[in-house]
């Protein structure tokens, strides 16, 4: 048995559990999968999975129930009012109470929450988001699926920020080959007044000679900066898509699809999780840890361990 195979967790610090030492569904948000079908129903139609790489996404996918959404709210505000700040803050990876600097345009983005509350680790493991993950991954075949990190977003009433466009494996070049996905679940319905997700469609054949777009804003602030490396053609094409979710369903994203969403200037938050995850075997590309407080998986070795569970294999799915 793995010493990660366990419902108990190792205590981060003295009464604080550290909920990345368990690799399994906890019953958060639904009772496990007790076998092959349980895992198979939440495979994706085909019609959805030629949708996503035809596009470079798919969205409107429902995942959780408004009461679901509503739970996870209420371990959110660990991250966000902090006089309720968690007792494990420091396991997170990162947290940016306000990543763009400026007061008018508040960005709350934070990394590595699933280590902090039972919600937010299941919410990694999901099976309505880790099996159709499986089939996004690769366009040739079903790929085993770990946990790469996952992610909030959060724009307060009247002043929320954008998120500038970007593609997501412009930042994960530490990681190789790209062979990631992201999950972008709305905790609140999100609309064209409230800084929703919108989408550049066919943008994930956007790059550099096999390498992604550079980063042209690390704090996301920068709405349009995107475009001062883009060609005329890519111009030509950058036509944002807005994703309109509902609460409690999910937008799956190639990493090269260029995203991004716009202020919130409405009288109610705009509240996200996003779940990223890559296929399994992917390797590491630096001599440095891969997330802040982890540890070092040296350049060339399979990404794999305590922090990057197995969330799903397509074994699992299959009747013997």
């Amino acid at each position: 048995m793995s010493e990660f195979d366990t419902v108990t967790p190792t205590e981060f610090s003295p009464g604080v559990p550290d909920w990345s030492t368990v690799h399994r569904l906890l019953g958060e948000l639904g009772e496990p999968p007790q076998s092959a079908g349980d895992w198979a129903k939440n495979f994706l139609s085909q019609e959805k999975v030629a949708e996503f790489f035809q596009r470079g996404y798919v969205s409107n996918i429902r995942v959780l129930t408004e009461e679901q959404c509503d739970r996870i709210l209420k371990d959110y505000e660990y991250f966000i009012d902090p006089s309720k700040q968690h007792p494990g803050h420091a396991m997170l990876y990162e947290h940016h109470s306000n990543q763009s600097g400026d007061s008018n345009n508040v960005l709350m983005h934070g990394l590595g929450q699933w280590r902090l509350t039972r919600l937010f680790h299941d919410l990694v493991f999901l099976p309505a988001i880790s099996v159709p993950s499986s089939q996004l991954l690769d366009q040739e075949k079903l790929r085993p699926v770990r946990l790469w990190h996952d992610q909030m977003f959060a724009k307060p009433a009247r002043h929320g920020g954008v998120v500038a466009w970007h593609q997501d494996y412009s930042y994960w070049t530490r990681t190789k080959p790209m062979m990631h996905l992201t999950v972008h679940i709305a905790l609140d319905d999100q609309t064209l007044e409230n800084g929703g997700l919108h989408f550049i469609p066919g943008s994930h054949r956007w790059h550099r000679d096999g390498k992604p777009l550079p980063v042209t804003d690390f704090n996301f602030k920068d709405m349009e900066s995107i475009k001062t490396i883009l060609t005329e053609d890519e111009v030509a094409d950058f036509k944002p898509v807005p994703s309109l979710l509902k609460k409690g369903e999910a937008s799956f994203h190639h990493p090269l699809t260029v995203h991004g969403s716009y202020n919130n200037r409405t009288d109610n938050p705009r509240r996200a999780t996003v779940v990223n995850y890559f296929a399994d075997g992917i390797l590491s590309n630096t001599d440095e840890p891969l997330l802040e407080g982890t540890n070092l998986i040296k350049r060339d070795c399979k990404v794999e361990g305590q922090f990057y569970p197995l969330v799903f294999d397509p074994e699992w799915a299959r009747e013997k």
